[in-house]
Order: structure tokens, then sequence, then C-alpha cells
């Protein structure tokens, strides 16, 4: 966006973490993420990856008292990490316990390849029982996958209620005008889960 004067803010709430992002060479002015996600840490606070003249350029624009990020950065700059209010102490712990186990992965592109084999293994194994993927191949990412409901009849609520019971929660809701429901790949998430998830919607489908 620079020969455009244009500033590049990129949500990467759901893929950072998973899918490499070279920020530097796409020119990202600010990159903001979650604790959670493809880090694989617990819900708790966002964070922003931002490149400090543009950040400096946010001194007394915030529109928020909380969420005014130069004063946050500031105030961690000048203090030690300081949060300016109450620190999510938990929150933070297990961040820094989800950076080492990433590390202890191989890193992002190792995520990204199990997180791949996943969708995959999952559109495989939903197509098997007779469910098809709303996104085509060629645009699919890694992170979740929308199913088209089989054929009508089909009553989503029953396979959420039985899925639950079969120790699973996936997505209850849709977000297209297609009939569709979502299941995400990431999380500390391997190819025996896929297989024991497909199994329970085996047993829980309820059609007609």
């Amino acid at each position: 966006g620079q020969q455009y004067g244009k500033i590049t803010i990129v949500d990467a709430m759901s893929s950072f973490g998973g899918i490499e992002i070279d920020i530097a060479d796409l020119q990202i002015d600010f990159l903001i993420s979650s604790a959670n996600k493809c880090i694989q840490g617990v819900p708790g606070f966002g964070f922003v990856i931002a490149k400090r003249d543009e950040l400096l350029k946010c001194k007394g624009q915030g529109r928020s008292l909380s969420l005014d990020l130069y004063d946050q950065w500031e105030t961690m700059e000048k203090q030690n990490g300081k949060w300016r209010f109450t620190s999510p102490t938990h929150v933070v712990h297990a961040f820094y316990q989800a950076l080492l186990e990433l590390e202890k992965e191989g890193g992002v592109r190792a995520r990204y390849n199990r997180y791949y084999n996943n969708q995959k293994l999952l559109v495989n194994r939903m197509g098997e029982i007779g469910f098809k993927p709303l996104v085509d191949e060629e645009y699919q990412s890694p992170i979740i996958t929308s199913f088209i409901y089989p054929k009508e009849g089909f009553v989503f609520q029953q396979l959420y209620n039985e899925l639950k019971r079969y120790g699973f929660v996936i997505y209850p809701g849709k977000i297209s005008k297609v009939d569709t429901f979502r299941i995400g790949n990431i999380g500390d998430v391997h190819e025996e889960d896929i297989n024991r998830l497909v199994d329970s919607i085996a047993k829980g489908a309820v059609i007609g």
C-alpha cells in the first residue's frame, strides 16, 4: 500500500502462527492476532505487530481508553513490559507455553503442514459419508472447512447435540446463504482426532 499512500492493516486472527506470513515482504503496517487460534494458547488478549513509525503516528488518536494501542505500547516500553491495567497473567503464561510448543513442533511451516493434512483428511472422510465442502479446493484454507447440508431434511441441531455426546463441539452457525456448518481444523488436533470426529458424525448424522 506504500505506493498508494495507504496503511495496510491485516486481520490475522485465524491465521498467524498457522500460515507463514512475511510481514516485511508484504509491507504490512499493522498485523492483528490473538493469543489463541493458531498459536494454540487460550483466549484472553490480542496483540499487534506494527511498524514503529506508523505506531508513533497513533499517539493521541485512540478513540478508546482501554484500546489505545500507542499508550499500551509506551507503557510497556517505559515500565519494563507493564500492562496499563490488570495483567492477564494466566493467559500470558499459557501464551508463553504455546510458543514453546510451536517451536517444538517445528515452527509455523510444520504446524501449517499438520493443519493442511487435517483439512485434506477431513474433506476426504466427510465425502465418504455424503458431505461436500462449500469452497472449491483451490481456494480452501487449512484453518476451517464449511460443509453443505447433504440434502433436504438434514437436521443440524440433532447432529450438533449428538456430537456433544461424543465429546465434540462444532460451529453451530453458518456464514453463507447456503445451508452449511463449519468444522475447525486447527488446535492440538491430529489424524486420529479427525478420524474419530468423522466416525462420530457418521453415527450422529440425522437425515430425514
